[in-house]
């Protein structure tokens, strides 16, 4: 009875949204930072990261929010965070040193849980399985992809050994432009996409070179988001966004989405309007991207885009036990999804 009435939910609930256009809402804006983490732990609870050492923190749905600087890390950029209720939660600090701190009294203090003062270290990403498990990737070092990994939640990381590191090729890197160049694929496998002179998906497959524009420093991949439809018999489908950001409202090779892995890409027919740092699925079909133009929604698995909001955002995130998405970018702006 109980799958019965979630599947019987879960049709109410697409078939809803299909009659819905959604908008975006602009919930604040002003504060001194810029944000590229982004936690939507449920419907109520969010948080964020950013620069000049800044952490933000709503548990009524982004209505009101309280905002933190780690104490020592007022200069740092905390590019990504990852939360797991209203009192936990695990940023990452991208350089100079690069840092990861968590906390579990909901931001009064933090605790430094890795620390790597190597010369060019440079972290770009973190995702999690679960409470756990996680993994953060980062900008190669000696020719190689720095990874480490954790399975007690964040108290502790350890590196992969440099001899299994992927291969960068000469002028390849990541962005750390909204925590979302690695993700989740199967339970024990992860994947990331690479930009610059060259752009890739990585996984434990050898790398596959991907469709969008590359060639330059500011090119390339930024994020990828996978809808997982074993449940349909179908598999994995994946949807990677980029583009060059030195050209905002360039549509060129900006969007490719894959139903068997990668192994094929397709082109929208209707891309996204300019260059999008972050990608994020709602459901099969119901897709959000966005970047520093505007925001772009698809209702057709990434076939088309319609171009629904001018104001930019640097990441979107979906709640992981609800419904509700949301937005954060520069001088502290948070949006969020409403249905019309």
């Amino acid at each position: 009875m109980r799958n019965f009435l979630s599947t019987v939910s879960i049709f109410f609930f697409s078939g809803w949204l299909a009659a819905q256009s959604p908008k975006v809402e602009v919930l604040t804006s002003g504060t001194k930072t810029s944000i590229r983490g982004l936690s939507v732990v449920s419907d109520n609870v969010v948080w964020v990261s950013g620069s000049n050492g800044t952490i933000g923190k709503s548990t009524d749905g982004g209505l009101h929010w309280k905002w933190m600087v780690v104490n020592g890390f007022e200069k740092n950029d905390f590019r990504d965070i990852e939360a797991f209720d209203a009192n936990t939660a695990i940023i990452m600090s991208v350089d100079a040193p690069a840092y990861i701190l968590k906390t579990t009294n909901g931001g009064e203090s933090w605790k430094i849980v890795y620390e790597n003062k190597t010369k060019g270290m440079f972290l770009d990403a973190m995702e999690f399985w679960n409470e756990q498990a996680g993994i953060v990737v980062g900008d190669p070092i000696d020719g190689k992809f720095f990874i480490a990994r954790t399975f007690d939640g964040g108290i502790s990381w350890q590196e992969i050994p440099f001899d299994k590191r992927p291969v960068a090729d000469s002028g390849e890197a990541c962005f750390a432009a909204s925590g979302t160049n690695v993700r989740v694929l199967d339970r024990d496998e992860a994947v990331f996409v690479s930009g610059g002179l060259r752009s890739r998906l990585f996984s434990k497959r050898p790398p596959l070179t991907l469709p969008i524009i590359q060639g330059k420093e500011t090119t390339g991949a930024n994020s990828v988001a996978i809808w997982d439809t074993y449940k349909l018999r179908g598999g994995k489908i994946m949807t990677v966004v980029g583009g060059d950001f030195n050209a905002d409202t360039s549509t060129k090779n900006n969007c490719y989405y894959t139903k068997n892995r990668g192994k094929l890409w397709h082109t929208p027919v209707t891309a996204p309007h300019g260059y999008r740092s972050c990608v994020e699925y709602l459901s099969r079909k119901r897709i959000f991207t966005c970047g520093i133009n505007g925001v772009d929604y698809s209702n057709d698995g990434g076939k088309n885009w319609n171009w629904i909001s001018k104001e930019g955002f640097h990441v979107c995130r979906k709640s992981k036990e609800g419904k509700e998405v949301f937005f954060a970018g520069s001088n502290g702006k948070i949006g969020r999804v409403v249905w019309k």
